[in-house]
């Protein structure tokens, strides 16, 4: 709806920019501009009834590239909307190199621009000019591929050279751009040498990565380690000196994306490149002890299908330092159930974290009897019933001997919401999602904001592409991962929208899941005046407890292993005060 309006408003702005270009100071003289301005300026009033220009005009400047003047400052004005056709004499006026003129347009097709060419009646607002078009990037396409096939096969022989191809230069070395050697980085190959030292000690990703963050022995970046980075510094051959090439099949368009691994002979390995920060044999021993550590996890005896359900997970908080709370599954039981614990993340990978491990034993009791008295205490609400004695209802039973208030203003809307008739059977049961107007205009304004976020990446593109002074390599990718992760942000909500949209006309399988576990549960704590979680579980599929906690509870927060808060999915929250 918002993008018609937008182009409505293009339309009928009817602006045009009219670009002209000369490559030598003898067509200049010879009044080649002159012309090429009097015939845009009478096809813009006469052909397209546009009567408001404006002319750019480049004297002197070849079409081999973009690097023009005035182009580049018509490109930056056509970006912010102010015009709605780009004129020009002749295409090669533009360019005479197919790739800048395909991604010319496909940024002028972004920005809503319509492209003509006066000569060649060039128009891409009619079915003969987008055909044109069509083919014109057909050639385009089939230059861009021959052209990636001369510099990988450029690349593949720089580096059965030896030559390094760029790139990231790996942790624990320096590259001199003069001389193109690398050297040892001693203060990071300390570094290197500790995380090969430590997975020597105890054969696990975990425990290395644990033990460098507690030291804050941090990569280049400065972020912690992980299983993933510390694998892949520990299976990197650069640093036994080896430089390995054409391993992967990387993607030119996302850097973020996975890369597939080539065959291995078309890798190119060129041994003894650079010195070596690690000794070959220590690096081979490290790389059978990574092979047999997946190997047996792959195919060894541990090997087994997950049947417990972490009924908590992704509820839990930690109150210390606002982490979630990983599940993991205990020890089990005397009757061979394995309740899940509950462990800060934050805690587990650094350790740095005092927050006591929970477990469901003391979670579930305490979650299912409060939901429990509250059923109880809305079906026995009078007028009469006082916020006192409603409390008292909600912390009736053992798992709540050692609360001795609910804080916040939790109590008292709920208590408010009970007393004005507004609390019905209906407040904690799974509910359709109505798709009202309000949601209806944040999509619109997504899709607005979506569109200058595109706008804004192709803006930025342009500037390193064609200033490559202005912008440094790092700051550009650091600016463009800003922007992306705008967009997926902003599509990670439009797509909420959508499900939500789709769920108030149709009952999937996943409602029809929800409503039955609400059910069944409801009818467990309605039943019961205390809910023994540890019968319970062996009644009752952990899925469906699972399922309908999910169906009513957003957030716990979590504190030296008591439940501190509740958070409802209806936005009211209950905290609790121990006893000391």
């Amino acid at each position: 709806m918002q993008k018609n309006k937008s182009t409505t408003t293009k339309i009928e702005k009817q602006k045009a920019a009219l670009y002209v270009r000369v490559s030598t100071h003898w067509q200049i003289d010879k009044d080649s501009l002159p012309l090429q301005k009097d015939d845009l300026i009478n096809y813009s009033k006469y052909a397209l009834n546009i009567s408001e220009y404006e002319i750019f005009e480049d004297a002197g400047y070849s079409a081999k590239n973009t690097d023009r003047p005035a182009y580049q400052q018509m490109m930056s004005r056509l970006r912010t909307g102010e015009f709605s056709h780009l004129v020009v004499w002749k295409i090669d006026r533009i360019s005479r190199n197919l790739l800048d003129f395909a991604t010319m347009y496909d940024e002028l097709k972004r920005l809503g621009v319509v492209f003509v060419s006066k000569n060649e009646q060039f128009d891409t607002s009619t079915a003969i000019g987008e055909a044109m078009l069509k083919i014109i990037l057909i050639f385009a396409e089939l230059e861009r591929k021959m052209t990636s096939e001369r510099v990988t096969a450029v690349m593949v022989s720089r580096a059965n050279n030896g030559q390094w191809n760029g790139g990231r230069v790996p942790f624990g070395y320096d590259y001199d751009k003069e001389t193109k050697t690398f050297t040892i980085n001693e203060s990071e190959a300390s570094t290197v040498r500790i995380i090969y030292e430590k997975y020597e000690e105890t054969h696990s990703l975990l425990q290395t990565c644990k033990y460098m963050n507690e030291r804050h022995l941090f990569p280049r970046s400065g972020t912690p380690w992980n299983p993933t980075t510390s694998r892949t510094m520990l299976a990197n051959p650069f640093y036994v000196g080896d430089y390995l090439y054409n391993k992967h099949n990387l993607s030119k368009t996302n850097y973020r994306l996975k890369s597939n691994r080539r065959p291995e002979s078309e890798w190119i390995l060129v041994e003894n490149h650079h010195p070596a920060i690690i000794e070959r044999e220590r690096w081979e021993s490290v790389n059978a002890q990574l092979q047999s550590n997946r190997r047996s996890n792959k195919d060894g005896p541990r090997t087994y299908t997950r049947v417990n359900t972490h009924i908590f997970a992704g509820l839990l908080i930690c109150s210390r330092c606002g982490s979630q709370m990983n599940a993991t599954i205990d020890r089990p039981r005397e009757d061979g159930y394995r309740p899940s614990i509950y462990l800060c993340s934050r805690h587990r990978r650094f350790n740095d974290c005092p927050n006591k491990y929970v477990s469901d034993i003391t979670v579930a009791p305490f979650v299912l009897n409060y939901i429990s008295n509250i059923i109880k205490a809305q079906n026995n609400f009078g007028i009469s019933t006082s916020i006192e004695t409603f409390e008292k209802k909600l912390l009736r039973g053992d798992s709540f001997s050692n609360v001795i208030k609910i804080e916040g203003t939790g109590l008292r809307e709920m208590y408010d919401m009970l007393k004005s008739g507004k609390f019905n059977s209906n407040t904690y049961s799974p509910r359709n999602i109505e798709v009202d107007e309000s949601t209806t205009a944040e999509r619109d304004l997504l899709l607005v904001e979506r569109r200058k976020k595109e706008r804004a990446l192709a803006r930025l593109k342009a500037i390193y592409l064609y200033n490559d002074d202005d912008m440094p390599e790092t700051e550009y990718i650091i600016e463009r991962k800003s922007i992306t992760d705008d967009l997926e942000r902003i599509d990670k909500r439009l797509e909420e929208i959508e499900k939500n949209s789709a769920a108030a006309f149709s009952i999937s399988d996943e409602d029809f899941i929800s409503k039955a576990s609400y059910f069944i549960m409801s009818q467990q704590l309605l039943t019961k005046r205390y809910v023994n979680f540890e019968t319970l579980i062996r009644k009752i599929d952990a899925k469906i407890i699972k399922e309908f906690v999910n169906t009513i509870i957003k957030k716990i927060v979590i504190l030296d292993g008591k439940i501190i808060s509740i958070l409802f999915k209806n936005g009211i929250e209950h905290k609790f005060l121990y006893s000391e």
